[in-house]
């Protein structure tokens, strides 16, 4: 269950953020109404998360924002799909759309697209107020410059604790959601949302999504896990990119991602114009350039030989395995671009027999080498003036 809620969620949940999107591999209609028949009709994944703005990419022509939801409704519909077989997590787009008037506006919207009377879990998609983690956790450090910019202090400043639960607690009232959540935040946005909404008495939020991943552990050791105890708040922890966008399938260890093939000019651009998969395009190989570090890339393959050492099937298959044992994650969300890799992820979740303890050593100790490699960099030049590579605020 998600935290304290009465709201059941299968080990494996299917993430739509590319679902019938712009990108290059993105899977179309016929491809992603698969992808439900085998995990849901078939395999019993009953989670399903998406947003107001999936897909991404979207480019107002081929491919719109709402058009995730509007995909699931019409999958619901057309399969005739019990309401109560399916959870469904959708988000209201984060920062400072994020006001009473719009949470129940957007829930409106996505009720409609859904085509269904209630969501299961309403999220928002980053923390209505300044964080270091609103970007998909890319910084570490608290900024106070930037928390005290007009985006962020103008027009009364960002909406409270207070008046977020209230509008969350008044959806819960009115039918339109079973519980709500929060994604991309951290330990003070879990617990000030949790202590808020019990001294107001009314329903704390029962999950919080993040990036999660053998190369992104920080969930277990920056408050979060802490924090989301069933000993302490007792929120559900849904948890995303575990395979590192793709970086922990092994498949850029030979060749690397076009970005990064600096001494092969040639191979690069043949990457670029054959890409492997979002590493080897320009726009998402430079968003998600933080999997790419050295630091990271020396861990993954740490990883890689420690696959071969215990006679694993692939590297895919210990990161999906080892993100599904630990203690903080309740359900981890996983995105497919075609059939292989969803049969994959069901195999692997549906193994009986946990990694074993000796195994998991292995792992903890190449982590400890390391604690942060996603925020680690070899590329440390002087005239960066305070930034970083994946751009966020060094202090």
């Amino acid at each position: 269950r998600l935290g304290g809620s009465d709201i059941a969620v299968s080990e494996l949940g299917l993430g739509s953020q590319r679902w019938v999107s712009a990108d290059f591999n993105a899977p179309d209609k016929d491809m992603c109404y698969k992808f439900m028949d085998y995990a849901i009709l078939k395999h019993g994944v009953n989670l399903i998360d998406t947003a107001e703005q999936y897909p991404i990419p979207s480019d107002g022509k081929s491919a719109n924002e709402g058009d995730s939801e509007l995909l699931i409704g019409q999958w619901m519909k057309d399969r005739k799909v019990p309401r109560k077989d399916v959870v469904i997590a959708t988000k209201i787009t984060g920062g400072r759309n994020v006001t009473p008037r719009n949470i129940k506006k957007d829930c409106e919207g996505s009720l409609k697209r859904l085509g269904t009377d209630y969501i299961d879990v309403y999220q928002l998609h980053w923390p209505q107020r300044y964080s270091p983690q609103s970007n998909w956790g890319q910084s570490l450090a608290y900024d106070i410059k930037s928390d005290s910019s007009p985006y962020w202090r103008a027009m009364g400043g960002p909406t409270s604790f207070e008046d977020l639960c209230m509008a969350m607690e008044g959806l819960i009232q009115d039918g339109k959601i079973r519980g709500w959540g929060l994604c991309n935040d951290n330990a003070y946005g879990l617990a000030a949302c949790a202590r808020t909404a019990k001294a107001l008495g009314v329903t704390p939020p029962c999950s919080i999504q993040g990036d999660f991943s053998l190369i992104d552990r920080k969930s277990e050791e920056n408050g979060v896990a802490e924090a989301a105890s069933p000993f302490n708040e007792n929120v559900g922890f849904m948890s995303y990119n575990a395979l590192a966008g793709g970086m922990l399938t092994g498949k850029y260890m030979d060749v690397p991602a076009a970005l990064d093939d600096l001494q092969n000019r040639d191979r690069a651009m043949k990457s670029l114009e054959s890409p492997r998969g979002r590493m080897d395009t320009r726009g998402w190989g430079g968003t998600l350039y933080r999997y790419r570090s050295e630091a990271a890339q020396r861990a993954i393959a740490q990883y890689k030989d420690i696959v071969k050492r215990y006679k694993l099937a692939s590297l895919t298959e210990l990161s999906l395995r080892w993100t599904r044992q630990r203690s903080l994650v309740t359900t981890t969300l996983v995105g497919h671009t075609n059939q292989k890799q969803l049969e994959e992820s069901v195999e692997y979740f549906t193994k009986k027999d946990p990694l074993g303890e000796e195994l998991l050593w292995e792992i903890d100790r190449v982590h400890m080498q390391n604690r942060l490699p996603i925020f680690s960099s070899d590329n440390v030049g002087k005239d960066w003036y305070g930034e970083g590579e994946i751009g966020e605020t060094i202090p």
